[in-house]
């Protein structure tokens, strides 16, 4: 993968976004897009290295606060605080820790190394139609669904709309649409409020995409733009 182009980077996710993310509290197809833009991004990484010992210590600080609510509430026995205490003051660590490798994939001739966030999916079945080719993964989101998409050299994704949200994270190659030029690392959220766009790639590009409706396709042939619809959502 490309890794040239990080400094280029002007697309974030929010830091609303990021702190869901600190928080655990994404659903795991989004957790999976700001873990891997973190690891492209080294903005984001500052700036989740700033967010996270204050998230952790606002949790903490509840934490104490409702522990000592459930004590006066409940009269907690002696043998649950001794527990407890056991558990929050032991030094033991039993466990170990061992980063991931990155992983790497092929599409259409290409090889592309994924972030580490991505090494779980290495059993991809790509799906087909033309330039671009659609790669699902295993989520179990209701009406969300994810998925890589590579798009080939000179492939062009026709004029739509967006009926839901779409994120899409580049993560290797670039692309250009009425809104600008993207790098790998770009983190481009859009929906409904977002006027019609028609991405196009020069020299092809790799997505991780999320998306919670069908593309809605404003011109050109319906029945070949549905067709292309179902294999991008």
């Amino acid at each position: 993968m490309p890794t040239n182009n990080i400094s280029f980077i002007k697309h974030h996710p929010s830091k609303q976004l990021l702190e869901q993310h600190i928080e655990g509290k994404l659903p795991l197809s989004m957790a999976l897009a700001v873990a891997a833009h973190i690891e492209l991004c080294p903005h984001c990484q500052q700036l989740e290295a700033q967010l996270t010992p204050q998230i952790a210590n606002a949790s903490w600080a509840q934490s104490k606060v409702a522990q000592r609510d459930l004590e006066q509430d409940i009269n907690v026995d002696a043998c649950f605080s001794a527990m407890l205490s056991d558990i929050t003051e032991s030094s033991d660590d039993n466990t170990s820790y061992h980063e991931s490798e990155p992983l790497a994939i092929e599409c259409k001739g290409m090889t592309y190394t994924l972030p580490r966030a991505f090494t779980k999916f290495h059993q991809l079945n790509w799906r087909n139609l033309g330039k671009i080719s659609r790669a699902r993964l295993p989520f179990e989101e209701a009406e969300v669904r994810s998925s890589l998409l590579h798009i080939g050299k000179g492939g062009t994704i026709p004029t739509h709309t967006h009926k839901g949200y779409e994120l899409t994270l580049l993560l290797a190659g670039d692309f250009e649409d009425e809104n600008g030029h993207y790098v790998a690392g770009d983190f481009i959220l859009l929906d409904e409020s977002h006027s019609g766009h028609s991405p196009k790639t020069s020299e092809g590009c790799l997505c991780y995409t999320v998306s919670n409706a069908p593309l809605h396709f404003t011109q050109g042939v319906s029945q070949l733009f549905n067709s292309i619809g179902k294999v991008i959502y």
